[in-house]
């Protein structure tokens, strides 16, 4: 059984790219989904018009899916990871 998911509000996560310079990536949570599977929209950080590089889904098992086309694997691994070990700042 997976820890719970403590990424309820929007964040920003450095990604090492395997192509091209490192970025910060804008992660939004979906809170209006309110089932089994958590999602998260990902797009980059700090423009007017922001790039949509897909999304990452969680099952209640804590697997997880990369919707989308741009990320690699390694990146989509990242981003997962970060996600996953996300602790809110007091």
């Amino acid at each position: 059984m997976m820890k719970n998911i403590e990424l309820i509000r929007e964040a920003k996560a450095w990604v090492k790219r395997k192509s091209g310079p490192d970025e910060i990536v804008r992660i939004v949570p979906d809170l209006e989904n309110k089932g089994p599977v958590q999602s998260y929209e990902l797009f980059t950080a700090f423009e007017e018009n922001p790039d949509y590089l897909g999304r990452i889904l969680f099952d209640a098992q804590g697997y997880w899916i990369y919707d989308g086309e741009i990320l690699s694997v390694t990146e989509q691994e990242q981003l997962a990871k970060f996600i996953i070990n996300y602790v809110e700042t007091v």
